[in-house]
């Protein structure tokens, strides 16, 4: 994958992780930066950061519970540790963190 596939797919996935917490009416703020960092802040403070790292070509997501590496692999953002799903694992950090039911889709 070139660099510029790389920015346009994981800013893509950016904008739509930002438009289902949108659509989830959580109490929940955040910002997608112009420079790839959508930052969800919650009502204690706390926050999940998620950032495009181009020279991994990977999605990285700060939470509460840890940090995470993502992968594009067969059509989706896949965890390098875990093996698990971007998406997915965001609807589970975002609802733990919140206290609210979230999905991202």
């Amino acid at each position: 994958m070139t660099e510029s596939e790389f920015a346009e797919l994981a800013g893509k996935t950016l904008q739509e992780i930002e438009t289902a917490l949108e659509d989830s009416g959580a109490d929940l703020d955040w910002e997608l930066a112009g420079d790839g960092i959508l930052t969800i802040e919650f009502a204690d403070d706390s926050q999940i950061v998620i950032n495009k790292h181009s020279v991994a070509k990977e999605i990285w997501v700060a939470a509460k519970s840890g940090g995470f590496h993502y992968q594009w692999q067969n059509g989706s953002w896949i965890s390098s540790r875990e093996g698990t799903e971007l998406k997915s694992d965001l609807s589970r950090l975002v609802s733990q963190q919140s206290g609210e039911n979230v999905r991202i889709d």
